[in-house]
């Protein structure tokens, strides 16, 4: 039995625990724990890509009890790729943090790996119960991390976050009862063969059951009209902190790829079309919203927070249909837009860290202590969430226009995708003209005002990195989309958990 897929949960739930016992009062012991551990979780990840990309899907039943008694977890191609990348953005999280950013409170590390645990379990549970319980450690952790540094906004917004979050659970546990109750089973291979043994006077609760269950992953998703939680908390959040929020947010969408393939695929008679007929709206509304709030959003965190926003309704328009293309290009937009968000974000972080007291505010009525790097890290993020040329982004939404091109839906998704792509663009050069050309200068090497020293070079490091990843995926864009066209025909082959 192939016990490496284990460790994408053990590493985080060992090393969190011995963080909280050890650690908290030591901050050199605790940055070595977390990035230690972090740097496992990555080396990990890619064994488990390179045995996914072989073609090869891992099935490991805990303690050798067989499904549909015991828990079962499951490793695909697709799986592989989010976690590569919740590995990769996590130790880059633990990295920028070094730049005191963890200094404001003492279980940020702790936290930050139960996030991974978190999200690592949801990524390969192969039955809705537990992909219910890896949401719960999940959010948990984000709940602490929301407040992370602690004030009144950020209080709030973890409040509100919470709330949203607790209604979401209550509505993921009423659709699980509801599936259970007419099928007898919640194991997602099990469950997609029972669909259609269901009769015809349960079909009603059926369909209510998975549109329960679709809801919830919409709301995770914050997409319309489950939206508004997403930019009053990502904005007030500690940006660093965000950058691993934006995986959080893509996993509303994962679930619901995995929950049509495993389940629902090939089962369409069995339930009604509303169900499900209400996604692609619901994503255009959410990326004119966005696109909305960029424009209108008066500092950067705000601005960084509702392109997230936007991004998350392109990838809802994309999985809408559950068409093999154009589910094969919004996992390429999946990728790019997780990674950009999160290097906008890091700079996000390095402008609240060079401007004091005014943060990311959109005013340049305050001295602006400046780096080169910032202001191009700054430049290609922008570009890179906007999806300009030459990175990854502008290929990214290429794919999905050219995926629409054939839908009854082509003229919807093509003016809704070029029209917020250009109020995109409007916002961003307005908010890089305020902090990078119309801000007062200092010297970077007289300090800031009130003295002290500012910590940036992990940020520089992080958004180096993320740059480069953005610039190998234009270049290696061929080769991507291959391999994520092959992972969307594992994924849509009649059932991507089969007997074995």
């Amino acid at each position: 039995m192939n016990h490496w897929i284990m460790f994408p949960l053990l590493i985080p739930a060992v090393v969190a625990p011995l963080l909280i016992l050890t650690g908290r009062y030591d901050e050199v012991l605790s940055r070595v724990f977390s990035v230690g551990g972090m740097v496992l979780q990555l080396l990990v990840a890619i064994v488990l890509a390179v045995q996914a990309f072989g073609g090869e899907i891992v099935r490991y039943e805990l303690g050798n009890w067989p499904e549909p008694y015991g828990i079962v977890l499951v490793l695909d191609r697709l799986a592989a790729t989010m976690l590569l990348m919740a590995a990769v953005i996590g130790l880059l999280v633990a990295l920028v943090s070094i730049d005191n950013q963890d200094e404001q409170g003492r279980h940020f590390h702790p936290l930050l790996l139960l996030q991974m645990l978190g999200l690592n379990g949801a990524f390969i549970a192969g039955d809705l119960f537990n992909l219910f319980v890896f949401f719960e450690v999940m959010l948990i952790a984000a709940y602490g991390l929301a407040s992370h540094g602690g004030g009144r906004g950020r209080l709030a917004a973890s409040f509100q976050f919470v709330a949203i979050n607790l209604l979401g659970s209550t509505l993921f546990l009423i659709g699980i009862g509801l599936l259970y109750a007419v099928t007898g089973e919640l194991n997602l291979r099990e469950l997609g063969q029972r669909l259609p043994a269901v009769s015809e006077a349960q079909r009603g609760l059926l369909s209510c059951g998975i549109a329960v269950v679709v809801t919830v992953f919409a709301l995770k998703s914050a997409v319309f009209p489950f939206h508004f939680w997403l930019p009053a908390t990502y904005s007030r959040s500690a940006p660093v902190i965000v950058a691993l929020f934006g995986v959080t947010t893509k996993v509303g969408i994962y679930s619901l790829l995995r929950f049509y393939a495993s389940v629902l695929a090939g089962n369409e008679a069995c339930f009604s079309p509303w169900a499900l007929s209400w996604v692609f709206p619901a994503g255009i509304v959410t990326v004119v919203l966005g696109a909305l709030g960029v424009v209108a959003a008066r500092g950067l965190g705000a601005m960084a927070s509702f392109a997230m926003l936007s991004s998350g309704g392109v990838l809802a328009m994309c999985v809408a249909g559950f068409e093999p293309e154009r589910i094969g290009a919004g996992l390429f937009y999946l990728v790019h837009s997780t990674i950009a968000g999160a290097c906008l974000f890091f700079v996000v972080e390095g402008v609240i860290r060079r401007r004091h007291d005014v943060g990311d505010a959109l005013s340049s009525s305050r001295p602006f202590v400046r780096h080169g790097l910032l202001g191009a890290g700054f430049l290609v993020a922008a570009i890179a969430v906007v999806g300009m040329p030459p990175l990854s982004g502008f290929v990214g939404k290429l794919l999905v226009l050219d995926s629409f091109k054939d839908s009854p839906w082509h003229a919807a998704s093509w003016s809704t995708i070029l029209g917020t792509s250009l109020l995109g663009l409007v916002g961003f050069a307005r908010a890089g003209s305020v902090l990078f050309w119309k801000t007062p200068l200092l010297d970077v090497d007289s300090g800031p005002p009130e003295g002290g020293r500012i910590h940036t070079v992990m940020t520089f490091i992080a958004i180096g990195i993320l740059v480069a990843v953005l610039a190998m995926m234009a270049i290696f864009a061929g080769v991507i989309t291959e391999n994520l066209r092959i992972t969307t025909e594992q994924l849509l082959s009649g059932r991507v958990l089969p007997h074995d």
